[in-house]
């Protein structure tokens, strides 16, 4: 973020302070979670003419040092291939970044050569959100479920159809829950939990969202990554009709809005930075 507002997001000003102001004995690591849709044509602020694209001008952007200076690494980075759920934006890029302390966060925008590199994020990214965020703890299998390799499962990872990992970000009906899980998506969670056993499903990490520093104004309180051997075994457990009316009866109960991405992951990362 630079002195003036960026043209991609709304800041959270409340937030920024916290993250600023958080005292060293109450900080810690913070979790960045990065939404990215780029313009189909960069778009310099100097009024340069060019002809790379929105991506192009963020992969020059690619903070990389400045990161690195401040202790910061990136733990997940991956390209959406397909989005299923959520309004207004078709997500091109999600990235998380583990920062050692909210501070750093901070600390890392006043730093020269962010500033320097950050045009080329003003000038490729149409709109981003960046969504701070803690652990959650993962619900274990019941103790009758296995966690299968993906060799033995119906739909595993081929050359064509790798890995993916299917990402939500949700805000709940009851709006004073907080970061709690409602009781309705926790009835939810238990039957798909035995459906996804089927298929090899693993959770690398779930989230609980303390702020979004760049947004639209939305809250947000969870975001969670859900790791599939294939897309084929995904469309399996989506297609489960136990399943389906798990979702009808609980999920859909449960859920006032969200995104939810297919991403082809290049960086994962995000299990072992939590358990650091």
């Amino acid at each position: 973020m630079t002195s003036s507002a960026p043209r991609y997001g709304l800041v959270d000003r409340e937030y920024g302070i916290q993250l600023a102001t958080t005292s060293l004995a109450d900080d810690g690591p913070v979790w960045m979670v990065n939404l990215m849709k780029y313009r189909e044509v960069a778009d310099y602020l100097d009024g340069r003419k060019t002809a790379i694209s929105g991506q192009e001008a963020d992969d020059l952007y690619s903070p990389i040092d400045s990161l690195t200076a401040v202790g910061a690494e990136i733990v997940f980075l991956g390209d959406v291939d397909q989005q299923l759920l959520g309004d207004n934006t078709v997500w091109d890029r999600i990235a998380v970044v583990k920062y050692p302390t909210r501070k750093s966060f901070i600390d890392m925008q006043s730093r020269p050569q962010f500033q320097e590199s950050h045009k080329h994020k003003e000038a490729g990214m149409q709109k981003t959100f960046v969504i701070g965020c803690q652990p959650l703890q993962v619900p274990e299998l019941p103790p009758d479920l296995e966690l299968l390799d993906w060799a033995d499962v119906p739909y595993p990872p081929t050359k064509d159809d790798g890995p993916v990992v299917v990402m939500h970000v949700l805000r709940f009906e009851d709006v004073d829950a907080g970061v709690q899980t409602p009781a309705h998506l926790e009835a939810y969670q238990s039957t798909a939990a035995v459906v996804a056993s089927k298929h090899g499903v693993r959770t690398p990490a779930w989230f609980t969202v303390e702020g979004t520093i760049i947004g639209d104004g939305r809250d947000w309180h969870q975001v969670r990554f859900n790791q599939f051997p294939s897309k084929a075994a995904f469309m399996a457990v989506v297609a489960d009709p136990t399943r389906l009316k798990a979702q009808h009866d609980h999920r859909e109960a449960a859920i006032a809005d969200t995104y939810t991405m297919i991403v082809r992951p290049k960086i994962n990362q995000l299990r072992e930075s939590i358990q650091e």
